[in-house]
């Protein structure tokens, strides 16, 4: 057995051929082969991997300046465009002064607002539209301590939300804009700003079940 595997690698060893791969010029066709059995089968040129890497562009590719619409002209002017205020997030926009003759945002974009926040409503109260959020949270210190982690928010900007402290460990925030009787864009950037706030220390720790 052994002298018969030792003449089968001679016999491959001897019968062994050298590939030759094309060069990246060479455009490759499938030429039609057949096996000893007689099945046909194509072979891509001269290389039996294939296609690998990349190539050298066709002369109709050339002419269609492909590569002019991908990669752009050597004296393109390049430039770093700062985004607007509409593709900023909310907490990263300033409160601005409001004016009493100003109307109050409509319900529409208070809606499309609202998907920029996390964890508000909206609540109709006697002031006109407010949002509002709940935390519910392990103590009444804990309560205690959010509430001065929101009054710290609030202060940058100077628009204060109004903070209920209910049982021992809810806390109500409400926001509004009471000089035009509704909403305004300050009370979405605050609220926005609120949602920033680290609360995992605070809030309850959830039961992990064996």
């Amino acid at each position: 057995m052994m002298a018969m595997a030792m003449a089968n690698t001679l016999f491959c060893l001897s019968h062994s051929h050298s590939f030759s791969f094309p060069s990246s010029s060479t455009q490759n066709k499938l030429s039609p082969r057949r096996n000893r059995k007689g099945r046909q089968f194509f072979a891509m040129g001269g290389d039996p991997l294939g296609d690998f890497g990349a190539r050298d562009p066709y002369p109709a590719e050339i002419e269609s300046g492909f590569a002019d619409r991908v990669l752009g002209h050597g004296d393109s002017e390049h430039r770093i465009l700062i985004p607007n205020l509409s593709a900023l997030s909310l907490a990263q926009q300033k409160c601005t002064p409001v004016s009493p003759s100003q109307s109050p945002i409509s319900n529409e974009d208070a809606l499309r607002l609202l998907k920029k926040v996390i964890g508000w409503r909206l609540a109709d109260g006697e002031g006109g539209l407010k949002l509002q959020c709940l935390w519910k949270l392990r103590d009444f210190g804990c309560g205690v301590e959010l509430i001065n982690r929101i009054y710290k928010v609030a202060e940058v900007d100077g628009h204060y939300p109004s903070l209920h402290l209910e049982h021992p460990n809810q806390v109500r925030a409400e926001l509004s804009t009471a000089s035009i009787g509704g909403l305004s864009m300050n009370d979405f950037i605050v609220a926005a700003r609120i949602d920033e706030i680290k609360t995992s220390d605070l809030v309850p720790k959830r039961r992990v079940w064996a």
